[in-house]
């Protein structure tokens, strides 16, 4: 469904760095027989368009929240590929698989998840460590089989940044890549879109579950004179606000929901409905438009057989 947003968060939203947020206007129905009623058309003001997907959480089993562990990413990679406009990239903002003590079964699991991205149509599918890929080896097996922690890449004017907020045992950026990001963004001229791909949210949206990033607040203070908008993974739910003079925009998972923070007294995941067997499990849509002062968000629900 296309991101709806109250009238107070969206009189923030579009009050930040001159950004707007577009509501669906100019959208197709993509995989129509598949039930996913919206995806965007292409148009003469639109730069890009990508698929952001996050948390499937591959190895996790409990029925009680998801009975369908092993298909439902399957199934949205399905999707993905019945679209009639493929998209020009793919984002993984991190947790690909479900955290294990055991580095046999951790690799086993990554390898697991590889194959299955191969199998979409896209193959220009950018990497983000989550705290599952990445907490118990710093890293190690994640950068073997996709990539560096952290990096940069640019397309159509925009400069797109890889934060790694999940490697470090206590979940910081670290003054490393805090030192990093300030030699890359000195290279940007004042008026370049930056978006940021992360896991964690970089400011504290729920520190009593872990929702935040120690030293996001440095990160932010950095990216403010840029048209700078996050989107990052980890709380399971759709969720978009302002913080830092930055717009942050998180997306559901594809394995396991959770109730929004500070609605129950512990993080709990919703549980399995069978009347509506996928609720809160999905990927989103993307169109960057009018260099950076304008994005279509447009989260899309896992449809069943």
């Amino acid at each position: 469904m296309t991101t709806t947003f109250d009238r107070r968060e969206f009189m923030a939203l579009a009050g930040v760095s001159g950004l707007g947020i577009v509501f669906g206007s100019a959208l197709a129905s993509p995989a129509q027989g598949q039930g996913y009623p919206a995806v965007p058309t292409a148009t003469a003001a639109e730069e890009f368009f990508f698929v952001q997907l996050s948390d499937t959480h591959w190895g996790f089993q409990d029925d009680t929240v998801n009975p369908d562990a092993a298909g439902t990413f399957k199934k949205a990679v399905a999707a993905i590929n019945a679209l009639s406009r493929q998209p020009d990239f793919i984002v993984f903002t991190g947790d690909m698989i479900h955290t294990t003590d055991d580095p046999r079964e951790r690799r086993r699991r990554m390898a697991e998840m590889r194959d299955m991205l191969g199998q979409l149509k896209v193959k220009d599918i950018r990497f983000v460590p989550g705290d599952h890929d990445a907490q118990k080896d710093r890293g190690e097996a994640y950068q073997e089989f996709f990539g560096k922690l952290n990096y940069t890449f640019d397309r159509q004017g925009y400069h797109f940044v890889v934060l790694d907020n999940t490697s470090d045992p206590e979940q910081k950026l670290g003054d490393a890549q805090i030192a990093w990001l300030t030699a890359d963004l000195k290279q940007l001229a004042p008026a370049t879109p930056v978006v940021v791909l992360t896991h964690r949210p970089l400011f504290d949206l729920y520190k009593p579950w872990g929702w935040w990033t120690p030293d996001g607040g440095k990160a932010l203070a950095l990216l403010t004179p840029f048209k700078t908008t996050v989107f990052y993974g980890h709380i399971h739910h759709e969720h978009h606000t302002t913080a830092n003079g930055v717009v942050h925009h998180a997306t559901t998972s594809l394995m396991i929901p959770l109730f929004a923070a500070g609605t129950r007294a512990e993080r709990t995941p919703v549980p399995w409905n069978p009347a509506r067997r996928y609720a809160g499990m999905g990927w989103r849509t993307v169109s960057g438009r009018g260099r950076g002062t304008a994005w279509e968000v447009n989260q899309q629900e896992v449809v069943g057989d």
